[in-house]
């Protein structure tokens, strides 16, 4: 069905829509070429929200080469208007022949729609095109759309025994200069950072975007069932903070809220923050990737309630010992049988350490 310079133009549409990984949150990132006659006439991707789309970015970059020609796109053409408008009407209105879409758009104000108002209008549409690539490339966008949930992807740095502090909570650093470098480009492609209130408390971290050239830093969540992080933390320098408790403590939350955080109340039965009203409210403000970074508590609440999607560890290359803080604060099980089974997608080294990719099976 795909020739091979269909694959090639669409490898191309891939690697467009990767140069919006930083910015174009909460959108999908898309990327489009438009091929005519066996040549390019135009490229181009989605930046931001609220500015062209990828198709219309790649039709004004072909001007009258569009016309006859094959627009190559990462995802199916919106039909809807939003920010901007509808790209099918700027596609049929530039006379493109044929459109190839790697993936049907899973928001359900588009899905289907768009390849069928094309097709309403006379142009052929073929979809799947490199559509596992497509996908990966906007899991959190999918898992937004079809589950409702943001996809959450759990950062971890330990040693060679799976050690992430020391007993006394330093951790500080486990992984080399590289590692950490690395770090920060998951965290600047995520839109929501989260951490607990134990790593404020402990490391202070700022969790901000650094080392990697970003115009946006993502929304820093810290889970605070009781209220206990200090106003003078860190975390709260910039703004772009949103404290999620399990209390209601007037003056506590007035001190946070004069630093510029906002505060939500969302407890469970046991007094604890309430993770899934947690998710599904990231996800209702367009929140489409978590990047945790967090201490082995919260990291096994979130593994035990089901929450985590993936897993990135980098592993360094040392012992630390039995006494020190773990990855997760999981029950203890009695057989094997009751393991979490994972799949590992990528091993990697950065630097003297390794990285380890997976997913739950």
């Amino acid at each position: 069905m795909f020739s091979a310079d269909d694959h090639r133009y669409m490898a191309r549409a891939l690697e467009l829509a990767g140069r919006g990984l930083y910015t174009a949150t909460p959108n999908p990132r898309v990327g489009c070429v438009i091929v005519n006659n066996g040549a390019v006439a135009g490229e181009g991707w989605h930046e931001r929200a609220g500015a062209p789309h990828a198709e219309v970015n790649a039709l004004a970059a072909a001007g009258q080469g569009a016309r006859g020609a094959t627009a190559y796109v990462s995802l199916e053409p919106c039909v809807h208007q939003g920010r901007t408008g509808p790209c099918t009407e700027a596609l049929i209105k530039a006379g493109v022949a044929r459109v190839v879409a790697a993936m049907p758009d899973p928001n359900p104000l588009v899905s289907g729609k768009g390849s069928a108002r094309l097709q309403q209008s006379g142009i052929a549409v073929d979809t799947g095109l490199l559509a596992d690539q497509a996908r990966e490339l906007n899991v959190g966008f999918v898992s937004r759309m079809t589950r409702g949930l943001p996809w959450v992807r759990l950062k971890v740095a330990a040693s060679l025994d799976g050690k992430t502090a020391l007993a006394n909570g330093r951790s500080q650093w486990i992984t080399g200069e590289e590692a950490r470098r690395d770090g920060h480009h998951w965290r600047a492609r995520a839109c929501a950072v989260l951490t607990g209130a134990g790593t404020v408390r402990d490391d202070d971290p700022r969790l901000t975007v650094r080392d990697v050239a970003t115009t946006r830093q993502p929304l820093r969540v810290v889970v605070d069932s009781k209220l206990e992080i200090p106003p003078a933390a860190k975390i709260f320098e910039g703004g772009g903070v949103l404290v999620a408790a399990a209390r209601e403590d007037k003056a506590k939350i007035a001190a946070l809220k004069a630093k510029g955080a906002e505060v939500i109340v969302m407890p469970n039965h046991e007094g604890k923050v309430e993770l899934g009203d947690l998710f599904r409210e990231l996800a209702r403000r367009e929140v489409n990737e978590v990047h945790v970074e967090a201490g082995f508590r919260l990291n096994g609440s979130l593994v035990r309630e089901g929450f985590v999607d993936e897993l990135l560890v980098y592993l360094a290359p040392s012992i630390i010992g039995d006494k020190a803080q773990g990855m997760f604060e999981l029950p203890e099980i009695t057989g094997l049988a009751g393991r979490r089974q994972l799949v590992i997608s990528e091993l990697r080294a950065i630097g003297s350490d390794i990285r380890v990719m997976a997913r739950f099976a």
